[in-house]
């Protein structure tokens, strides 16, 4: 897949089961010096205590303070914003980011994106992704999928976006938990054209280049 390399790419991380795919994804684009914009929901919060034990800070300020340190970004590299933060620019067509990444996306979510809702930043950075023609991916976390769900994703796939479900493959034997997060990372890292080591690829082994 060949992919231009993005030099800015928002991050949204939703209510959805999976928040280990979304923090892992940010500390693979903060290691490949991508600057990033970070958006998460209240449900976001409660999703990364009960699955990582993990404290999101309320404050927008505090959550790039925090992330930051935890992964040693660049001083601002990482921005955050508030859900009603209307003047951040991913809010504006005028200055969006290179592409946009859901992860875990839910089917709320996923249902306001394709119904064209901008209620909050989530969905209005995802609303400009679509309309100025910016790669949008969007790690849906469900099962079973209804016709309702469908129909949304065959809509917004439609419309441009990328529907890239947080399936992990198992042709690369994992042997942890972080085996299979990583497979669904480097596929989202493949969408946006960023070079990763976290897996080999089909017919190559753990020594090639990767």
């Amino acid at each position: 897949m060949r992919v231009n390399r993005p030099e800015t790419i928002t991050l949204a991380l939703t209510g959805a089961s999976g928040m280990p795919y979304g923090i892992r994804l940010l500390e693979c684009l903060l290691k490949a010096d991508i600057r990033v914009y970070l958006l998460y929901s209240q449900a976001a919060q409660i999703v990364a205590r009960q699955e990582m034990d993990l404290s999101l800070p309320a404050r927008a300020k505090d959550a790039a303070a925090f992330f930051s340190a935890r992964f040693g970004a660049a001083p601002g590299q990482l921005q955050a914003f508030g859900r009603e933060e209307w003047f951040a620019p991913v809010a504006s067509g005028s200055n969006p980011a290179d592409a946009m990444v859901v992860c875990p996306c839910t089917m709320g979510t996923l249902a306001a994106i394709a119904a064209g809702m901008a209620d909050n930043l989530i969905e209005r950075a995802a609303d400009v992704a679509l309309k100025e023609a910016r790669t949008l991916i969007l790690v849906a976390r469900e099962t079973p999928l209804s016709a309702i769900h469908l129909e949304n994703m065959l809509k917004l796939s439609r419309a441009g976006a990328i529907i890239l479900p947080a399936n992990p493959g198992f042709y690369h034997h994992p042997q942890t938990a972080q085996d299979l997060v990583d497979f669904v990372v480097a596929r989202v890292l493949d969408h946006v054209g960023i070079d990763h080591g976290l897996m080999p690829r089909w017919g190559e082994t753990e020594n090639n280049d990767n």
